[in-house]
């Protein structure tokens, strides 16, 4: 590895990429886990072992957390990556799947993502003060707000593998993409909250902030795909088309964020429209191809990266006992949120429509938590009570991808056979 001094980014991308391949091929051949979850799992390895030899590790744990100190996870990821890997995964949404399942969706894109924040917030408060980390509450906010929403990248590939029904797919994947913008507005506005205390008017310029944001990001990303649209109509060359959304997911996303809306929610809402009318009435079966290859490798590569660095940041956490005992406590509370902020909403339009077996326990241990709670957690101003929260936010996000994720399979399968079993049931009924 390079010395201090010639740590730039080019020597940052070989080691981040070299270590992924390597991992990855080990992951292939040995742990036949899903990519993601096998990287990161062998990442924090690798982190525990630096830290358990560091007496005899050559310095070697010290260039490592350099290098992951000079890669500024939050800039990366919420201001890089995001942006391209919201885009992949809008553009295989079916549009007519989305429609179908439209109102569940929103309401779980922002109901559920506002209710949880306001339930983990309120709840790790008084939780957090029993253990003896006492914290102000809008820090308990914060929280609430970065650890709110759901990851989509560990969750699909385990519900696909394991037969899980079509619309619950649609309902899971619909909810991570929108979730993400959401949640990322909902802690901006929190983050501009004064920590002393809040009044009306306080609460209206929040609620105006809000939908400025949000409401900007998506008719922003309409103007943005429709542009896009256009400009896909007129030419049949692959490479044009190919540059045509990389500038949507570059340009475009810069753009969002200079107007201060929601960059999140233009992507996303700009990647359906591209991925769907685009892909249908301005493509060639030649330039679908090509574009389809395209943002699956773009999505694997940076996905694998990703999952790394967070199996990697463990060595940059303060892993004080103290903390490492909220994290545990965490969890339950975070699920238990999770539980109520999905339940009741669907409880309700049970009233109206019908849902498959076991719709709330899957979306409750599928809302896999990611790098984008990792992410808002290190955007913290310098505190100790960033401290905390990032190695909170961590034990939660290391405990969603490596149990929920690793077993989500199990429970869509066992919900899976008892929706058979009912259906024949219903069916020998009505023969009789």
């Amino acid at each position: 590895m390079p010395t201090s001094s010639a740590m730039d980014l080019f020597d940052i991308l070989a080691v981040l990429v070299s270590l992924s391949a390597v991992l990855s091929w080990l992951n292939y051949r040995f742990l036949r886990l899903p990519t993601t979850i096998g990287l990161m799992l062998s990442a924090l390895a690798i982190s525990i072992a630096l830290l358990t030899l560091r007496p005899v590790s050559g310095g070697l744990e010290a260039q490592v957390r350099l290098m992951l100190e000079s890669v500024d996870f939050n800039e990366t990821l919420l201001h890089g990556m995001l942006s391209f890997l919201l885009f992949a995964g809008a553009l295989h949404i079916n549009l007519d799947d989305l429609a179908q399942q439209r109102w569940t969706i929103a309401i779980l894109a922002t109901a559920s993502v506002i209710g949880a924040t306001l339930l983990i917030g309120i709840g790790s408060w008084w939780l957090f003060g029993l253990i003896g980390l006492h914290l102000p509450f809008m820090a308990c906010l914060l929280f609430g707000a970065l650890i709110a929403p759901t990851d989509p990248i560990a969750v699909l590939g385990a519900l696909e593998s394991a037969g899980a029904p079509k619309t619950l797919e649609t309902k899971i994947a619909g909810e991570s993409l929108f979730n993400d913008g959401v949640a990322v507005v909902v802690f901006l506005v929190l983050l501009q909250l004064p920590a002393g205390g809040v009044d009306l008017a306080v609460i209206a310029d929040a609620l105006k902030l809000f939908t400025v944001e949000a409401a900007g990001g998506l008719v922003y990303g309409l103007l943005l795909g429709a542009v896009a649209y256009w400009m896909l109509k007129q030419v049949d060359d692959y490479t044009v088309e190919v540059l045509i959304t990389l500038a949507v997911t570059t340009a475009g996303y810069d753009l969002a964020e200079t107007m201060h809306i929601s960059a999140p929610i233009a992507i996303v809402v700009a990647g359906l429209l591209i991925g769907n009318h685009g892909r249908a009435f301005a493509m060639s079966d030649r330039t679908r191809e090509h574009l389809d290859t395209f943002w699956e490798l773009v999505d694997e590569i940076l996905n694998a990266i990703l999952f790394l660095l967070i199996g990697l940041e463990v060595l940059v956490l303060s892993l004080r006992a103290e903390y490492l005992l909220v994290g545990a406590v965490a969890v339950p509370l975070v699920l238990l949120a999770r539980l109520i902020s999905v339940g009741l909403p669907i409880g309700v339009m049970r009233h109206f429509r019908s849902f498959s077996p076991g719709t709330v326990t899957i979306l409750t241990w599928g809302g896999l938590r990611g790098g984008i709670s990792i992410a808002m957690a290190l955007s913290l101003p310098t505190s100790e009570q960033r401290s905390a929260l990032v190695t909170v936010t961590y034990v939660v996000v290391a405990f969603a991808i490596l149990v929920q994720g690793l077993t989500l399979g199990s429970v869509v399968r066992r919900w899976a056979s008892r929706a058979d079993v009912e259906l024949a049931r219903t069916q020998l009924d009505r023969d009789e």
